[in-house]
């Protein structure tokens, strides 16, 4: 990446005070573009779900995993119920979504309930004896029934299903022909095996999931700097974490480098990331002490207010720029935390060195991340989410921890503890924004004429803009 007239500004900058301009290019397609990461992480999106409580959940992590991204359990998930996590991920389908499951004696309120944990919107209902399918229940099913009505009433029986060795197109084609929306996927004995929608079939052709070495999905799991931290790190990687994340706010401090130096020499076998610094002492410091990412970022996440009260953090663009430019000379990797609002944002993190970058809030809006559902006065759906430091997550970590000793931790807080990420209509699904995401990122390539993240990070041309220009590429509504 360069700088326009190879100016570097003497200030530092975010996201929003720069830009790409667009350079000849002999890539003739977006599609044309290889978005796989060089990290080892095995990511084919450099897209990666932040451990955040509020966003990083199994659902999130299988739902990621297909389309190439990585998420990352977080730390305050107990290791048995992380370890579960993982497992669960590990046997979900590369293709197939898994299908919310109700049986005939069910009530609609019971379904209303689990309908909002996937974006389809539908819950297969399965025979009691032998677990195959036998109806489908919709929202629209639902509308003005009695919450005590059972399932039996309210599904449609008149099924449509996949064979489970099926070709996307083929399956694209069926659901249409049959004008279908989605259907159970079967084996050859007539058990389920998933669901699949019309969405589903497409992004199956567009995308490539992260897989291991034995073809199952990548999943990620973070542990922190105190307590038993090789002892967890061990039993997370037996569970099947692909991707170790050794997490604090304050990266750069002694207790994380011997974190990471007692992980590193009981040499798991799988990446080790730590973080959060934003210099280039911190990288090679954490560097040294045995990562092979450092995640970079303090202070521009969305529920993250450690910059309002302490002063401390450092502009998103310019800290990964810097950091990435230290790892390379170390052979180390960067991933850009915090601070994505657009999809602009994670190619121009891509632009300034990242291999990979974190989204949390974002991600929070929708079906598949931990939360429930809620609607405000007006109707409108939104999840709650909240920092990893705030109140809420202090209070849920110190959980055990000794009445007046929690009390003394509770005072030192910060991030917010509760904030509304709306549902965006008839888009909430995480695949939805993962769909913008990587269009924008793709097109961000074929301007600068790159067709992988290596070439993009060396042929970006970036400019330095005002507020006001900033403003002006944003759209307007029609007056």
């Amino acid at each position: 990446m360069r700088f326009i007239n190879d100016h570097l500004p003497p200030y530092e900058l975010t996201y929003d005070d720069v830009f790409m301009v667009p350079s000849h290019s002999e890539v003739g397609s977006r599609m044309s573009v290889d978005l796989r990461t060089e990290d080892a992480t095995g990511t084919t999106i450099p897209l990666i779900v932040a451990n955040m409580t509020a966003v990083a959940g199994r659902r999130m992590a299988e739902t990621i995993a297909r389309r190439g991204g990585l998420a990352i359990i977080p730390q305050d998930v107990p290791a048995d119920i992380a370890a579960e996590t993982i497992g669960k991920v590990k046997r979900a389908h590369l293709v197939f979504d898994t299908p919310i499951t109700v049986k005939p004696h069910h009530t609609a309120g019971y379904v209303r309930h689990l309908l909002p944990k996937r974006a389809h919107g539908a819950a297969v209902v399965i025979d009691p004896e032998d677990s195959r399918p036998i109806g489908l229940v919709t929202a629209r099913d639902l509308e003005g029934v009695d919450n005590f009505a059972q399932v039996n009433r309210l599904m449609s029986r008149e099924l449509t299903t996949l064979p489970d060795n099926i070709d996307p197109r083929e399956a694209f084609h069926k659901l249409s022909s049959a004008s279908r929306r989605l259907a159970p996927v079967v084996s050859d004995d007539g058990a389920l095996v998933g669901i699949l929608t019309r969405p589903a079939a497409l992004r199956a052709s567009l995308y490539t999931p992260a897989v291991d070495a034995d073809n199952k999905l990548r999943v990620g799991a973070a542990i922190g700097i105190n307590g038993d931290v090789t002892g967890r790190a061990k039993a997370l990687v037996e569970a099947g974490a692909d991707v170790l994340v050794i997490d604090t706010a304050h990266g750069h401090q002694e207790t994380m480098i011997q974190a990471i130096k007692k992980v590193k020499a009981v040499d798991l076998g799988v990446p080790l990331v730590a973080g959060n610094i934003v210099t280039p002492d911190g990288v090679r410091d954490l560097a040294n002490a045995g990562a092979d990412i450092i995640k970079v970022g303090v202070g521009p996440g969305a529920m993250c207010t450690t910059r309002m009260q302490t002063g401390v953090g450092r502009p998103q663009f310019s800290a990964v720029l810097e950091c990435a430019a230290a790892a390379r000379e170390l052979g180390a990797h960067v991933w850009a935390d915090g601070g994505v609002k657009h999809p602009r944002d994670v190619a121009l993190a891509l632009a300034a060195g990242a291999s990979n970058v974190m989204i949390g809030s974002w991600f929070a809006g929708t079906y598949e991340s931990p939360g429930d559902i809620f609607f405000d006065a007006d109707g409108r759906m939104y999840k709650e989410s909240f920092g990893m430091a705030s109140h809420r997550a202090v209070e849920s970590r110190n959980s055990e921890t000794e009445a007046f000793e929690k009390a003394r931790r509770e005072i030192f807080e910060e991030g917010i503890s509760s904030a509304k990420i709306y549902l965006q209509p008839g888009r909430g699904g995480v695949e939805d924004l993962v769909d913008s995401i990587i269009s924008g990122v793709r097109s961000s390539f074929t301007y600068a004429g790159a067709a992988t993240i290596a070439q993009f990070r060396e042929r970006a041309v970036v400019g330095v803009q005002s507020a006001a220009g900033f403003a002006e590429g944003e759209p307007r509504a029609s007056r």
